[in-house]
């Protein structure tokens, strides 16, 4: 959680990019625009939290298990965007490969999510947006300040990030079991690096991993 002379800071900061996107036309205006809004649920500490981990590490199904048990729950934004451009007749590398204009399209989306999320329940999210950092990070892409600054100020109580189970290939994919591993760290480092409180959760059953996950979650 940002101290309030760190917050008022990004707000000077967020406040000059929108003066300039705006001047500028720029197609990022209104994702600044939310990133405004995430600054400001930081100060509310909502009872949100993010599951990560790297491809097929049982993030998704995991989420499912916590809404099955009667949780509110966000859907994955990278894999919702790649199903929606590969209906367009898009392939995956095409989509995977556009990687700036990818990251940015997830930003406003996973912000407009977070933005309709109510303050006072408890919500699940299949990942966060520093996940898009970690991506940023660990594909080389030119940084996009806008995520930085979302990344550092995204409110969640506490960040489980689940242990790499046997890689599996699918539509969504083009990794393998060596990157896998090192986006794994890459994620987790992220997140303790912006100074979240992270929980690793070991290989076990799926309901044994939504189990381990809920007797860690902080009371409202």
């Amino acid at each position: 959680m940002f101290s309030a002379e760190q917050t008022l800071a990004l707000l000077d900061y967020v406040d000059r990019s929108i003066v300039t996107a705006c001047a500028s036309g720029s197609t990022r205006f209104e994702s600044r625009i939310l990133v405004v809004k995430v600054i400001a649920m930081a100060l509310t500490s909502p009872a949100w939290y993010a599951v990560s981990g790297a491809p097929s590490s049982g993030k998704t199904t995991t989420v499912r298990l916590l809404a099955a048990r009667g949780f509110r729950t966000t859907e994955e934004q990278a894999r919702a965007i790649i199903t929606e451009e590969m209906a367009k007749g898009r392939t995956l590398q095409e989509v995977r490969g556009a990687g700036e204009w990818f990251q940015e399209v997830i930003l406003e989306r996973q912000l407009a999510l977070e933005a309709q999320l109510p303050l006072a329940e408890t919500v699940f999210l299949d990942r966060g947006t520093p996940d898009g950092l970690a991506y940023e990070r660990f594909l080389r892409l030119q940084p996009n300040p806008a995520l930085a600054a979302a990344a550092q100020c995204s409110p969640y109580r506490r960040v489980f990030v689940l242990e790499p189970l046997s890689f599996a290939a699918d539509h969504g994919r083009i990794e393998d079991s060596e990157t896998q591993a090192n986006l794994h760290y890459a994620i987790r480092d992220t997140y303790l690096e912006l100074g979240f409180a992270v929980v690793d959760v070991p290989v076990l059953a799926p309901e044994e991993r939504v189990d381990f996950i809920l007797e860690r979650v902080q009371p409202n």
